[in-house]
């Protein structure tokens, strides 16, 4: 999310040497493992399936974050790469027959899918 405020808030030139200092680790070789994901045990854990919240969060901060770097940029491919596992692993449980994460996951979903603030 703070990488995120910056991408919106920084000069475009300046956010990939930004990142570059606040995540120096992001792989260059285009996998996606490197940032792992929550994963929910019991859906019906009210507390726990906030897990899917922040795998959607995170997805959708990571594609933004990506997508504001030069296509040359290497870290863009691991971006998106490590985005789409924790897309997926958030959208599996956003219509889940538990009231306890269903109710919400929703607006966190349309943030991801609708490519909310990729042009701020």
């Amino acid at each position: 999310m703070e990488a995120d405020l910056m991408r919106r808030l920084l000069p475009q030139d300046e956010f990939p040497k930004w990142l570059e200092g606040f995540l120096p680790g992001i792989p260059r070789d285009g996998s996606g493992d490197w940032l792992a994901i929550g994963i929910v045990m019991d859906p019906t854990d009210g507390k726990l399936v906030h897990l899917d919240g922040v795998n959607l969060s995170r997805a959708w901060n990571l594609e933004n974050i990506a997508l504001a770097l030069p296509e040359s940029d290497s870290r863009r491919a691991s971006l998106l790469a490590a985005g789409k596992i924790h897309a997926e692993a958030g959208l599996a449980n956003v219509s889940a027959e538990h009231y306890e994460g269903s109710h919400w996951l929703a607006s966190f979903a349309t943030y991801l899918v609708s490519q909310r603030g990729q042009q701020d």
